[in-house]
């Protein structure tokens, strides 16, 4: 099958481990040579246990140390504890994404964050990392963005790791990652073979060029990762996609509801691809209420929880977005 070509030569070429990019000031030379710019920006819910490690980290090595990053900002989605705070005294620009483009309303969750940061930051390259990663390193950054560097020809970047999860009292080394076996990659394996090859389509670590990302909708919750990786691929092909092998990642696990309910968004955004595509054709709507039964006792009861599936346009679309970035409206 050509598809299966396609994949084995994806694999070999376009898989990376970030040990071939810690040469910082290589990267910082093409950066410069190139005339690039580069932001990074944190998405952000009440992290305040993990930020401010991550945004130093970032900021000693890769600004002050070695000026690879341009510019580090959170965009947060209405934290209650002390993220925000801590943000601004280890040096980063902070947003509230309810203050950004008001006129579109704001939306709770990840993917709606992700779509302001293009408004809000200057990067040529956006680089996007989650605010709980506890073992936080400079190869976060510095592998993701070697590629971008390296190869014009690449457009986006995700990251992937061995991922622990704990049990009790003790951390077996994997076991993290359950909604990418059990859901994902099936899918995938499915209806995208091509991206089969991704270790970690989930991944919160990514990066992309500006000229792609602002032409492509953002899905506002959980599916914004795999709607994106979608996206990309059906535009510009496989080979301008890439991953890099970061090792290992520690964070926090998500309890199996929580999972259940990223499932069924993540579901929601296969589905709606699938037939925009015309790939499968579903004659009965899509639901938005995810129904969850529990049990209290020997009572059973039914949980039923709406989610709100908005899909923000391609920010290019948007007028204050045009007239920021000097382009005609």
């Amino acid at each position: 099958m050509r598809w299966q070509e396609n994949l084995d030569r994806w694999i070999k070429t376009n898989t990376f481990h970030h040990s071939q990019f810690s040469d910082i000031k290589r990267l910082v030379d093409l950066k410069e040579k190139k005339e690039l710019k580069i932001s990074l920006a944190f998405p952000t819910l009440n992290e305040e246990n993990t930020i401010g490690k991550e945004i130093q980290v970032m900021r000693d090595e890769l600004q002050i140390n070695y000026p690879l990053i341009d510019e580090i900002a959170v965009i947060d989605s209405g934290s209650t504890d002390n993220t925000l705070n801590i943000a601004q005294e280890v040096g980063a620009k902070v947003h509230l994404a309810s203050n950004c483009l008001p006129r579109y309303g704001h939306i709770k969750g990840k993917g709606e964050n992700l779509w302001k940061s293009l408004y809000l930051l200057e990067g040529d390259i956006i680089l996007w990392l989650d605010a709980d990663i506890k073992n936080i390193h400079p190869k976060f950054a510095y592998g993701i963005l070697g590629p971008l560097l390296e190869f014009d020809e690449i457009f986006y970047v995700k990251g992937f790791y061995e991922r622990p999860i704990k049990k009790g009292n003790k951390m077996r080394r994997s076991g993290g990652g359950r909604v990418t076996e059990i859901l994902v990659r099936p899918l995938l394996s499915n209806f995208y073979p091509e991206l089969s090859g991704f270790l970690q389509p989930l991944s919160g670590e990514y990066a992309g060029r500006r000229e792609i990302l602002e032409r492509l909708p953002f899905r506002v919750g959980y599916g914004v990762e795999i709607g994106l990786l979608i996206d990309i691929y059906e535009q510009y092909g496989l080979f301008s996609l890439a991953q890099v092998d970061l090792d290992r990642r520690v964070h926090r696990n998500r309890s199996l509801e929580e999972l259940g309910r990223m499932s069924f968004a993540i579901l929601h955004t296969f589905f709606t691809r699938l037939q925009q595509q015309e790939i499968v054709s579903i004659n009965k709507k899509i639901e938005d209420y995810f129904n969850l039964v529990k049990a209290k006792g020997e009572e059973i009861f039914l949980v039923r929880k709406k989610f709100t599936f908005i899909e923000r346009k391609p920010m290019i679309e948007i007028k204050e977005y045009r007239k920021k970035r000097g382009l005609s409206l």
